[in-house]
């Protein structure tokens, strides 16, 4: 099978040749061709030939556009600062949304035209074209909550939630008629997945996230779905307590940090939830051996069962040893 069968199959309640392998590479890919992360953030053909390239020299199973939290929000007029080799950051202390009134003129961007956006999208193209016939292509969009915390600022949406719960809905609505039309943008260029990255939703409890998170991941996830696209939901941090609401996003992969226990995802969520991940990136995949590897990711797969996709807790970090993700695609390869 080729990556893109083998992620297909399983996606459709199918069997597999082997397990599918689909760890996150963003700073990791753009180091093994030797560039920037500026120029990969920022560029979609240095992104795509990190990507093309990383997928090739370890098989994995698919390719992404993902690079950065901040494409959104930037082409909405947010303040970023750039590093020469770092991720671009959001400027906290200068929130878009400082003055919640500011939500009323916000139009959303048109992905076609938006320089970052449109940059994301020509990523999705490109990809499709050099490497769609053998592996999934994915795309990215925030999810509300995370969204919300970029444009809103995270302390700040956190108090809102009790002091002004209205204006919380207000700009999760708004993010996610956004990340529709950005969502509906990559389909068309060719995206097979789309990955939702939700963070900041792990910083609330359960009773919040069932309040005012869940229904619009779900209505996300739904919208996403009804183009044709399938949907990783990826929420770092610690979210075993929103177990139960994840699984009723709908998402078709639910990935998990290496916080995030599998068994009790696994008993949470029932047994046909496809689960990704969950080793640690740094104490395991960068710092330990190949063989800790294999028994991590075994240990994982058990806990998962047969539903189950090799990943890391969440990107694989700089400077983790080429033996290290070698590892990785040696268990998925044999398992």
């Amino acid at each position: 099978m080729t990556g893109r069968e083998r992620i297909v199959s399983v996606l459709s309640g199918a069997a597999a040749d082997c397990l599918p392998l689909m760890p996150i590479t963003m700073m990791f890919a753009a180091d093994q061709i030797g560039v920037r992360y500026r120029d990969y953030a920022s560029d979609h053909r240095v992104l795509s030939e990190a990507q093309v390239r990383t997928a090739e020299k370890f098989d994995l199973d698919y390719v992404s556009a993902i690079s950065d939290p901040a494409r959104e929000a930037s082409d909405l007029g947010a303040a970023v600062e750039w590093f020469d080799d770092q991720p671009p950051a959001i400027l906290e202390s200068r929130a878009l949304l400082s003055e919640k009134s500011a939500l009323r003129s916000l139009a959303i961007p048109d992905p076609a035209t938006a320089p970052r956006m449109s940059d994301r999208v020509a990523a999705v193209r490109l990809l499709r074209e050099r490497a769609g016939r053998d592996r999934v292509v994915e795309g990215w969009v925030e999810g509300p909550c995370a969204m919300g915390s970029d444009l809103r600022g995270i302390n700040a949406l956190m108090l809102d939630f009790t002091d002004d719960p209205q204006f919380v809905r207000d700009v999760f609505a708004f993010s996610v008629a956004m990340e529709l039309r950005f969502a509906r943008a990559q389909a068309q260029a060719g995206a097979d997945l789309i990955g939702v990255g939700d963070a900041a939703a792990s910083l609330i409890g359960p009773r919040l996230y069932a309040e005012f998170v869940q229904p619009y991941e779900r209505e996300l996830v739904a919208g996403i779905r009804a183009l044709g696209v399938r949907v990783r939901l990826h929420i770092c941090g610690k979210t075993r307590k929103l177990y139960r609401g994840m699984s009723l996003t709908g998402a078709d992969i639910v990935d998990l940090d290496s916080m995030a226990p599998l068994d009790q995802a696994r008993a949470e969520m029932g047994p046909e939830q496809l689960l990704l991940g969950n080793i640690d990136p740094v104490r395991v995949l960068r710092d330990g051996s190949p063989e800790a590897i294999e028994a991590a990711l075994a240990e994982c797969h058990r806990q998962s069962g047969a539903r189950y996709i090799v990943g890391a807790g969440c990107e694989v970090p700089r400077g983790t040893p080429d033996a290290n993700l070698y590892a990785m695609t040696r268990y998925a390869r044999t398992h």
